[in-house]
């Protein structure tokens, strides 16, 4: 399957990178180029072995044999989507246990300012690819076929496209030295810190890119470059590292989108059958992306084919399906995946003029008047328009009509939405394409639906979970700080009349049935977890400066020298985890917690202190 070649950079190369050579020789080998990839792999067509790994660069970076088999694979489209030209798409793929490296455990410092959906993967790796299939005379199949491969954990689609689209075409034509060349760019970048606005040089280009932050507002909006800097040559602005075109990428399925936010939100099963990788890669993306701020706590694949190592576990029937959105693009998944309770096919892109038609069709349907109907002229109908007009809206249709091969375009299931449609939205989508509004200004107002639809739902979650936090004014110094009260679904249930999701959504619908159903789904879980953890050491954080603002000396009076040094071993444990960015707590906190640690080993013995101290 590998066909391992090229002598590349080795890791223990220390002339790269800004830092000086004694800094440089502390850090791991490669570890800025490592704090956004893991490693760039080229997989080629080989007639005799199928899709084979040419290179892994860096040339040390060690894959087990199934992640090696699973990027072959799945950086190739299956030969069902017939993708000529250049495609770019994505995958992601179960990470092999005992694959940790030496920077990893420096994942924290990234994670705990990062967004939860934005944060490292810690068992995945993402797989950017750029495939390239022209006619070749030179090559016996008649065809040259081979892909460029980011791998990474980072979630940065977008920033990693970029990157590719300034790489591949450059490297097809020189491969070594220009894959070298980049490799040693990369491995100068500043490591990515959430919050920062980073210019990143890569072949003569400036990538400029800000790095999402969990305090960034939502609809926050990279700032523009500073004058003093004076870069030359000028930045390329990325509007996002990771956002995609919602508009663009839901636009067969705008009429079902509060559907699939539920589905979504319920973390149901669910098949995206699409003609080609990177239409499935983005649609599953920009379906998973439709509960941010919420994190994703299911699995899902952009990109799965028949030859995934998962692929049994996936299409078991022995069992029900795994909580998993799966995109494929080889029909035979429809008969193989039969039994999963929710299946969407995506077509083709259609034409301009029965674009436009069947959307008017599709507005009348919904209510929503007879739109004007935008074509784009006869002169380009063989394109797909960017303004005017919309793909044909697929069906909602029951699973007892999905068919094998030939099924039609639809989402086939028998979930009924809990919400009723947001006909508002629609209108207003449709008059801004009559109005010819740029794209970006239609995927903004979609995003922001879907980020109000969850910012509606979570609330009153938020709200429940912190009336749940003792108050601060029992937590005291000396006492083992007061417990986080239970979490009662049916007292949930009944704060909704007073304090629900009406008060700033204006949806009607079955809000309580929603909330029994998510109850029961692994994203409850998933933010029930994170959010009590948070509490636990917001509780802990309040115990600490409790302790910090009392008398000590007045407490150490009347104690016995065994309870003075358990309160050292338990200050100098909550000193451990705040430096380690474990609890919210301030600088001056830890600062006096140091100075009580000292204070108090120095009211012990000399032999006590010694065993506390040692030299």
């Amino acid at each position: 399957m590998d066909a391992l070649s090229g002598a590349g950079p080795r890791r223990a190369r220390c002339s790269l990178g800004a830092a000086s050579p004694g800094a440089r020789a502390a850090a791991a080998p490669w570890a800025r180029f490592s704090a956004w990839l893991e490693c760039v792999c080229v997989v080629t067509f080989d007639l005799e072995l199928g899709q084979a790994l040419e290179l892994v660069y860096p040339s040390d970076f060690r894959l087990t044999d199934k992640e090696k088999s699973s990027i072959c694979y799945l950086s190739f489209p299956d030969s069902h989507s017939g993708c000529l030209g250049d495609t770019q798409f994505s995958f992601r793929i179960r990470q092999c246990s005992g694959q940790r490296s030496p920077w990893h455990a420096e994942d924290r410092h990234y994670n705990s300012g990062a967004p939860m959906s934005l944060q490292r993967e810690p068992a995945h790796y993402f797989g950017y690819v750029y495939f390239r299939q022209v006619k070749d005379s030179s090559v016996k199949r008649g065809y040259f076929q081979k892909s460029l491969v980011l791998v990474s954990r980072l979630p940065f689609v977008r920033l990693f496209q970029a990157l590719l689209s300034l790489i591949a075409p450059e490297y097809f034509s020189k491969p070594a030295p220009c894959l070298e060349a980049v490799c040693s760019e990369i491995d100068e970048w500043p490591a990515p810190v959430p919050g920062q606005t980073l210019n990143l040089p890569v072949m003569g280009v400036v990538l400029q890119v800000h790095i999402p932050s969990r305090v960034d507002k939502p609809e926050y909006s990279p700032p523009k470059p500073c004058s003093h800097e004076n870069l030359l040559p000028a930045p390329v602005i990325l509007s996002s590292v990771h956002e995609l075109d919602l508009f663009r990428c839901f636009q067969p399925v705008l009429t079902h989108v509060q559907t699939l936010w539920e589905l979504m939100l319920l973390g149901e099963p669910l098949v995206v059958l699409a003609p080609s990788p990177a239409v499935s890669s983005e649609l599953v993306l920009a379906l998973i992306s439709c509960l941010q701020p919420l994190k994703f706590c299911c699995d899902y694949r952009p990109y799965f084919t028949i030859h995934d190592s998962e692929f049994k576990e996936f299409t078991t029937r022995t069992q029900a399906p795994p909580n998993v959105v799966l995109g494929v693009t080889n029909p035979f998944f429809i008969k193989t995946l039969q039994h999963w309770p929710h299946i969407l096919r995506v077509g083709e892109p259609k034409m301009a003029g029965e674009v436009g038609l069947s959307f008017a069709q599709g507005a009348r349907g919904l209510g929503l008047g007879a739109p004007r109907v935008l074509s784009c002229g006869t002169e380009v109908q063989h394109r797909v328009c960017s303004v005017g007009d919309l793909p044909k809206q697929v069906k909602l249709k029951k699973p007892s009509r999905l068919k094998t091969l030939d099924t039609k375009p639809g989402l086939y299931t028998a979930y009924s939405a809990h919400l009723h449609r947001d006909k508002a939205l629609l209108k207003r989508l449709l008059k801004g394409l009559q109005k010819k509004k740029p794209w970006d200004t239609q995927t903004a107002l979609l995003r922001r639906h879907l980020l109000e639809l969850t910012q509606s739902f979570i609330i009153p979650l938020e709200h429940y979970m912190a009336s749940l936090m003792p108050l601060q004014k029992n937590i005291t110094a000396w006492k083992t700080p007061p417990q986080i009260r239970p979490f009662r679904q049916d007292d949930f249930l009944r704060s909704l009349e007073h304090a629900g999701p009406q008060l700033t959504c204006i949806l009607k619908g079955d809000w309580l049935g929603l909330y029994r159903r998510f109850f029961k789904s692994p994203h409850f879980d998933g933010w029930y977890r994170q959010r009590h953890k948070e509490m636990a050491q917001k509780l802990e954080a309040l115990h600490l400066e409790a302790i910090c603002e009392a008398n000590i000396e007045t407490w150490m009076k009347d104690k016995s020298e065994v309870e003075v040094v358990d309160l050292v071993l338990k200050l100098r444990e909550k000193l451990v985890q705040a430096q380690g960015h474990q609890l919210p707590v301030k600088e001056a906190t830890l600062q006096r917690a140091q100075l009580y640690i000292e204070t108090v080993i120095g009211s012990l013995p000399k032999d006590l202190q010694a065993v506390l101290c040692p030299p």
